[in-house]
């Protein structure tokens, strides 16, 4: 069922663990993610970028897929369909698409513009029943062609945008979008802990979440963090599953070459790689 992000991440919150969101680029991924859910009784966050959004024809088309699959495969667990670093436009634009969550990234503007913007996203957002996540401080690396250094946020700046009634709060602690290189410093969870000690209750979102070492993922949960984002890794998964297919010859041998068959690897690895996710924050049962 489609619902807003914020009870699922009260009680995660609430019960010490994290909800995935994995990001979907097409049908094949938001199949993947939403079975495997099922199978897990998890709940889950479908995130949806801009670009990914535009690469699909639109944020309408993104959900009545999304509400039709949902019908059809009979899911009964809790999914919430949110936009991932969106514009002040994007934002409103998910709003009337009839998306159940968005996120606001003002985290390039300057505190007083991103706190004016926030708080007219959060009444939009609650007066049609949505959950809204804001972020403080860059993510690092790029995405949709945002870059960002990966600037730890300044607590104060948190407890303000937290005090708007956002339902989730991104707040950069050192990680970083796409792969990790080999020199990353790790995450900085002195400034995690001063977050949460400000901003209480509030549910936190560790972006970056592909590559982040286990115990990591672990230490930010017990600090706060109750939704954690991961893309690249289930890219990387698709990838390499497809390339062994191909390299194999399997798509010249009978019909292989079928979209049907030829996408199914990766369909599977992107299974694999929700499920020991959903397990690695804790989520599985939990539904």
């Amino acid at each position: 069922m489609l619902v807003s992000a914020t009870e699922m991440l009260k009680k995660a919150k609430a019960g010490h663990y994290a909800v995935g969101q994995f990001n979907i680029n097409n049908l094949e991924w938001t199949k993947a993610v939403l079975l495997t859910a099922q199978e897990q009784n998890s709940p889950v966050i479908l995130g949806v970028s801009e670009g990914a959004g535009k690469y699909m024809t639109g944020f309408k088309t993104v959900a009545a897929m999304v509400k039709a699959m949902i019908e059809e495969l009979n899911i009964t667990v809790p999914v919430a369909l949110h936009l991932d670093h969106g514009t002040y436009e994007g934002c409103k634009k998910c709003v009337e698409a009839g998306f159940s969550s968005i996120m606001f990234d003002g985290s390039s503007l300057g505190i007083d513009e991103n706190v004016e913007k926030t708080k007219e996203l959060v009444a939009l957002s609650h007066e049609n029943n949505m959950s809204i996540e804001a972020e403080v401080g860059s993510i690092g690396g790029e995405e949709d062609g945002v870059v960002g250094m990966g600037e730890c946020a300044d607590p104060q700046e948190c407890k303000k945008i937290a005090d708007l009634g956002v339902d989730m709060l991104a707040a950069g602690i050192g990680n970083i979008h796409g792969k990790y290189p080999a020199n990353w410093a790790g995450l900085s969870f002195e400034t995690l802990d001063s977050i949460q000690q400000l901003t209480g209750e509030m549910p936190l979102v560790l972006h970056g979440g592909t590559g982040i070492p286990d115990d990591m993922i672990k230490k930010a949960i017990s600090l706060g963090v109750a939704k954690i984002n991961v893309n690249t890794e289930c890219q990387l998964s698709f990838a390499d599953a497809t390339r062994k297919y191909i390299e194999a010859g399997n798509d010249l041998q009978g019909k292989g070459f079928d979209p049907r068959k030829l996408l199914a690897p990766g369909f599977e690895a992107i299974k694999a790689t929700v499920k020991e996710k959903m397990e690695l924050f804790g989520s599985v049962g939990k539904a």
